[in-house]
C-alpha cells in the first residue's frame, strides 16, 4: 500500500495553496543555486593539489602516555 498519483497530486495541490506559486519558484531558485554552488566548490576541491606532502609519522616515536611517564619519573628523581 502505497502512495498513488492521486494522493501525490492531492500533497502537490496542498502545498501549492499553503506557500503559493511564487514562493515555490522562489524555493526552487535557490535550491538550483545551491547545487550549482556545491558543484563548483566539488570542481574546486579536486583541482586543488596539496603544496606538499602530509608529514610521516615514524614508528619509533614516543606516545603522549609514555612521555609523560618519562616527565614524572625525571621530576620523581
Amino acid at each position: 500500500m502505497g502512495i498513488g498519483w492521486p494522493q501525490l497530486l492531492l500533497i502537490a495541490i496542498v502545498i501549492l495553496v499553503l506557500f503559493g506559486r511564487g514562493r515555490i519558484s522562489e524555493m526552487m531558485g535557490d535550491f538550483g543555486k545551491g547545487i550549482k554552488s556545491f558543484k563548483t566548490g566539488m570542481a574546486e576541491e579536486v583541482d586543488d593539489k596539496p603544496a606538499e606532502p602530509a608529514p610521516r609519522i615514524s614508528h619509533d616515536a614516543k606516545t603522549s602516555s609514555e612521555t609523560a611517564k618519562d616527565k614524572s619519573s625525571d621530576s620523581a628523581n
